[in-house]
């Protein structure tokens, strides 16, 4: 009775903290008459041929006030910069710059925003990664979001794509474990770094502010951005906070499970898949999403069972509430306990490569 007890407890907490979460976490409001603050739209591209043109033309789309959208090319050996160019002779707020070779000690996409960052022009930056799509107008509102918080970097995750099962039962579990997690009244009233969350796919930071805590220089190892830079402007005094960008940005991350099982274990070292992590994060994912299914199987026709299929409820609530306000896959939800399995699998995958000095790189390029 006591295991089934403690199950119960960590199933009902997430399920609690997504109900509060979500009053905090919303799109950002409107921008009022006059707001065109100008803004340097940067995006790192490395092989990104098929999608770069569909990016910065939604990019330029994104304000009628000043802009600039630069590209890095890093390093492209699929036309990527060719595709950018004919952008660039056509209109002339595109610039590209060519990526210099990938300095030691660094990770390749903290190399290219470190790069975009020093030849942007405007006060305001917001990098985005070469796969989002954002919506017309919706930098003016960002904008004006970060400056009704009083707060130095502004990110959120975008509207996630998904197309095979793998990504239908896997990607919609960010969701869960930021807002199941992370009281978000805490990073919206303190700025203590433990409250220290964004998504790497866009960010808008104050440019100042970004240049007193140094930028992407302070996270140069990192491969997972979304988690270290709201981290360093913490720790350097800033405020950081998160806005629904639902409506307003979308993005296919990856393609197939195999490309998915890469991606979430490059940066899982640095987040979930941590030494200090991983045996917390695996009681708190099985316990509270798993194994409910599994003890009210092994409990039919016991007396018990109403508990076991409450916690069952519990835990598919709180994916049934995601899935309601993020247009999230229906077929995940179903898949619940399959995707987490998956998301635990990958953080040990990846620590276990980790130990044997074979960390998951990405696109060619291993971590540092």
């Amino acid at each position: 009775m006591t295991l089934l007890w403690i199950i119960f407890i960590l199933a009902l907490i997430p399920t609690l903290m997504v109900m509060m979460n979500l009053f905090f976490y919303r799109p950002p409001g409107p921008a009022g008459p006059g707001e065109t603050d100008g803004v340097s739209i940067l995006i790192p591209a490395r092989n990104e041929a098929p999608g770069i043109q569909a990016a910065v033309r939604s990019a330029l789309a994104a304000s009628d006030g000043p802009l600039e959208v630069v590209v890095l090319d890093d390093g492209s050996s699929d036309g990527t910069a060719d595709r950018v160019r004919e952008l660039a002779e056509a209109d002339g707020r595109v610039r590209l710059i060519s990526g210099k070779a990938l300095a030691e000690g660094w990770c390749g996409k903290q190399y290219a925003c470190r790069q975009l960052a020093g030849v942007a022009r405007h006060g305001w930056f917001l990098f985005l990664d070469a796969d989002v799509r954002i919506a017309p107008g919706a930098v003016p509102r960002l904008i004006a979001e970060a400056r009704r918080r009083r707060t130095d970097l502004l990110s959120g995750f975008p509207y996630q794509k998904t197309g095979t099962w793998g990504e239908k039962a896997v990607i919609p579990l960010i969701h869960l474990v930021l807002l199941g997690y992370l009281p978000l009244i805490g990073m919206r009233c303190s700025r203590r770094v433990a409250f220290a969350a964004g998504c790497g796919q866009l960010f808008l930071a104050r440019r100042e502010a970004y240049e007193e805590v140094g930028g992407h220089g302070v996270i140069r190892e990192s491969m997972h951005d979304g988690v270290r830079l709201p981290k360093a402007f913490r720790t350097a005094g800033f405020r950081t906070d998160l806005v629904d960008l639902t409506g307003l940005a979308n993005c296919r991350m990856y393609r197939g499970l195999g490309e998915l099982f890469q991606g979430f274990a490059k940066n899982a070292h640095e987040g979930m898949g941590s030494a200090g992590a991983i045996v917390p994060w695996t009681v708190l994912l099985l316990g509270g999403h798993v194994l409910p299914f599994v003890l009210s199987l092994a409990l039919l026709g016991d007396p018990r069972l109403p508990m076991a299929l409450t916690a069952v409820g519990l835990t598919l609530g709180a994916r049934v509430i995601l899935a309601t306000r993020f247009r999230q896959s229906w077929l995940g939800v179903a898949l619940h306990p399959v995707g987490i399995i998956l998301i635990v699998a990958i953080q040990w995958y990846a620590l276990w490569r980790r130990i044997r000095g074979r960390p998951v790189g990405w696109k060619g390029r291993a971590p540092a």
